[in-house]
């Protein structure tokens, strides 16, 4: 066959290939669980590049899977419009049913915080959180001797510890999956609520 009698395929950027990866690394993260290890042989075969590129462009696996949990943290503040400006409840709660929707990027979180990776931020937005911690108690969404930061740190804690043991929590406890989940979201609800209640004042002592 001549050279003009092929089908040449245009060879994709750099950007194209990352995009590639991270998608490959995404799909294989929720077919097979975070904690099933990450192959990256297997991603870049998904992904249809050469092995040595997953090197060339991330450098270690740790990296490739960092740019894979940023990648998710950013789909998932695509679809958060107004997220910020909620007030403090509103924005836990949210936040709470988000990661629910995405328990794989919850698990791989974890995984990068346990396995000790340096560069990884559990809170890659903080700046902007504490713009609305501050806002918060501004407004008295939050009361004014609340520790903001704190409450922030704490309420996420519990969100990502309810994700990564939900399954095991309900196959401990018998109640389906779908109805802990519910049953979850509003205990945290009542958890977020005593946060933004002021602390009773103390009187003087008798």
């Amino acid at each position: 066959m001549s050279e003009t009698g092929r089908t040449r395929r245009r060879r994709r950027t750099r950007e194209e290939t990352e995009a590639d990866l991270l998608a490959a690394a995404r799909r294989l993260l929720q077919r097979d669980g975070v904690l099933a290890g990450v192959n990256l042989r297997e991603i870049a075969t998904e992904a249809g590049v050469n092995h040595g590129q997953i090197y060339q462009y991330f450098g270690t696996r740790q990296a490739l899977l960092r740019a894979a949990a940023a990648d998710l943290v950013q789909r998932q503040a695509a679809d958060q419009d107004g997220h910020w400006e909620l007030p403090f409840s509103e924005r836990r709660q949210a936040m709470f049913r988000h990661r629910l929707g995405e328990p794989e990027l919850v698990k791989l979180e974890a995984l990068l915080a346990l396995d000790g990776d340096g560069d990884f931020s559990p809170l890659p937005r903080f700046t902007q959180t504490r713009q609305s911690l501050e806002r918060d108690r501004d407004e008295g969404s939050l009361p004014e001797d609340a520790d903001a930061v704190a409450d922030h740190v704490m309420t996420a804690a519990a969100q990502m510890g309810y994700i990564i043991f939900r399954e095991a929590y309900a196959r401990d406890t018998g109640i389906s999956l779908e109805e802990l989940d519910e049953r979850a979201a509003r205990a945290f609800a009542r958890m977020v609520a005593g946060l933004t209640t002021p602390s009773p004042k103390q009187g003087p002592p008798e």
